[in-house]
């Protein structure tokens, strides 16, 4: 009898623990987040691009709904460009439950060139157009801005490096060359993949 009765006492601790990991497993494998919100007055700021430590997410305006910004507890560094215009930065606390509205204001940068009256005009049909568009190095906008029966990109003639990068798909890069007064169209179709944008 004082067998059984020793064994039963060494089995209903391991029992009560069986019956308690359950409960505590889901609250460590969801962490708690925050919301993040954007605003902004003018087309060029909620057209956007916008990068949260790193990583491009897409443009000002399209970031809410199902695609609004849920961002784990903590800092976060968030960049906001536009062609023509300074980068916007800011650096955040996000708190578990809480939503922060960032304001969105850009400033012109004065020390930016444009193509002159010789320019070279593409249209780009790009899919998807969220996807982040280049040129040199230099963020131009969203696939969005530059296709369509209204939308161009303009670049100085010459020779000139293009990307269009969104995370999930591969990056599209290749050289362009740029005629004087050219007019040319091109569509671009990312394929899905491990390319993963980041800030340039």
């Amino acid at each position: 009898m004082p067998t059984k009765t020793v064994a039963r006492l060494l089995i209903a601790p391991v029992v009560t623990l069986l019956f308690l990991a359950p409960a505590h497993a889901p609250a460590q494998q969801s962490p708690a987040l925050g919301e993040v919100r954007f605003t902004a007055d003018n087309q060029d700021e909620r057209d956007s691009g916008v990068w949260i430590d790193g990583k491009y997410l897409g443009y000002v305006r399209e970031l809410k709904g199902d695609r609004k910004v849920m961002l784990p507890a903590g800092e976060h560094v968030i960049l906001i460009r536009q062609d023509g215009f300074k980068d916007f930065t800011k650096t955040v606390g996000v708190a578990p439950d809480q939503i922060q509205t960032i304001v969105v204001v850009l400033e012109e940068n004065p020390k930016m060139t444009y193509p002159g009256s010789d320019a070279a005009e593409f249209r780009l049909d790009i899919s998807p157009k969220r996807a982040a568009v280049f040129v040199d190095g230099g963020y131009m906008g969203h696939g969005g801005d530059f296709g369509g029966r209204f939308h161009s990109m303009l670049v100085s003639p010459g020779k000139h490096h293009l990307k269009v990068t969104l995370d999930g798909y591969q990056n599209y890069e290749m050289e362009i060359d740029a005629v004087a007064s050219s007019k040319s169209r091109m569509k671009i179709t990312l394929e899905r993949g491990a390319g993963s944008p980041a800030a340039q």
